[in-house]
């Protein structure tokens, strides 16, 4: 049996990863543990504050990697641009991308036009466009892993959340098409798919999503980083294809 920490490190280590979203919740824990395990990191989020704080929080960990940030909103066609041209210069390409920026959203009875769209350009047509501009450089490379954040909403489909439903069901047949189209250039597509995840994207209080915590009710980001970490250690000839991760008394 090999030395996990080891054979983590080892997989990770030197790896030039793009982080959508890097700066709140699940990507935020992401970041922090590939920086630990020594990757090159570069993150996006439309706040400065939040950037500079995960890149300390980062680099606080004191492993072997790096961390770069930007502000960018990936509702924009332009960002996604500078945001791929940015992570050029500053890691020298990309072998990982996260996609991972979302936002939620309620019912479409809820609304205008405007703000359906604005949720469906930075939740769905962002995760193709920074597809499309990972792949270019991943061909290149022969080689490369992207890793859809979807959510269980995909499944569940609950009531009054129609619009999130919707971005997130188009994500999980995005994925499952994706990795057909590019599985023989070297890439690798992995989706995965959380439950109930204590982040700001829960209507709850503080002390009441920590309850749920303490109830096995809700996951925390960390539980999620550590499921984004062992898709990406796993060797090249084994794929993990979806991931379903869900608290252990969520029953749905």
């Amino acid at each position: 049996m090999k030395n996990l920490n080891d054979y983590w490190t080892k997989r990770i280590s030197g790896k030039k990863v793009l982080v959508t979203g890097g700066t709140t919740g699940i990507g935020r824990e992401v970041v922090i543990l590939l920086v630990a395990l020594g990757a090159r990191c570069m993150i996006c989020g439309r706040n400065q504050p939040q950037i500079d704080e995960t890149i300390t929080a980062a680099i606080a960990q004191g492993g072997s990697g790096s961390c770069e940030g930007l502000v960018a909103d990936l509702a924009d066609a332009d960002d996604i641009i500078n945001l791929f041209e940015t992570t050029d210069r500053q890691l020298g390409g990309i072998d990982i991308l996260i996609n991972n920026a979302a936002l939620g959203y309620g019912s479409v009875t809820e609304g205008s036009y405007q703000d359906w769209d604005y949720i469906i350009r930075t939740n769905l047509t962002a995760y193709l466009a920074c597809a499309h501009q990972a792949i270019k450089r991943m061909e290149a490379a022969g080689s490369g892993h992207i890793i859809n954040i979807g959510s269980m909403s995909a499944d569940v489909r609950e009531v009054g959340s129609s619009v999130y439903v919707a971005t997130k069901s188009a994500i999980q047949g995005f994925s499952e098409t994706l990795r057909k189209e590019v599985n023989c250039k070297g890439i690798k597509v992995t989706l995965i798919e959380p439950g109930a995840v204590d982040t700001d994207m829960q209507p709850d209080s503080g002390p009441e999503k920590e309850e749920q915590v303490q109830n096995l009710e809700m996951l925390r980001t960390e539980d999620i980083a550590m499921a984004v970490t062992f898709c990406l250690a796993q060797h090249e000839r084994c794929d993990v294809v979806n991931m379903q991760i869900r608290p252990h008394l969520q029953i749905i």
